[in-house]
């Protein structure tokens, strides 16, 4: 299985606390994401963040509708916090955010390892198509964050 690693890092004109109260919201991923994935949330709302925590969620890929399941993993509240994926279109997904306090400041880190299935085939879709589409997902989520009054 080949495995890829995503890292992008933003710096948040507002303090830690608030930035983690952002994401400690599941509902504001919806917030984050580029529109074409369709992405909702279907756990009912509100959640309450913690590790052990299991949410589900249905997007569509290229316009192929998917149900997708994530694990809170790792939840340190205003240090990190980590998803991993259980069901969906990745062989695996894990994206650890961290967040550091810079002043009034925050600078967040995401980080993803991903693998897709198909072996040679999905290398070759990895290239082709799905290392774009990740990277594009977290430019959005960049502009995102930086317009949201947190």
């Amino acid at each position: 299985m080949r495995t890829y690693t995503l890292s992008a890092e933003t710096l948040l004109d507002a303090p830690i606390e608030k930035v983690f109260d952002f994401f400690s919201r599941a509902e504001n991923l919806e917030r984050i994401t580029p529109p074409f994935l369709h992405f909702q949330i279907i756990t009912p709302l509100p959640i309450e963040m913690r590790q052990g925590l299991l949410i589900d969620y249905k997007l569509k890929l290229r316009g192929v509708p998917m149900k997708w399941q994530t694990e809170i993993t790792v939840w340190e509240p205003n240090v990190r916090f980590v998803d991993s994926q259980l069901k969906g279109p990745y062989r695996k997904w894990v994206h650890e955010h961290r967040f550091l306090a810079e002043g009034t400041q925050t600078r967040m880190w995401d980080q993803i390892e991903y693998a897709l299935p198909g072996g040679p085939l999905g290398s070759l879709v990895h290239a082709l198509f799905v290392r774009r589409e990740v990277e594009g997902i977290f430019d959005y989520r960049a502009e995102a964050l930086r317009s949201v009054s947190l």
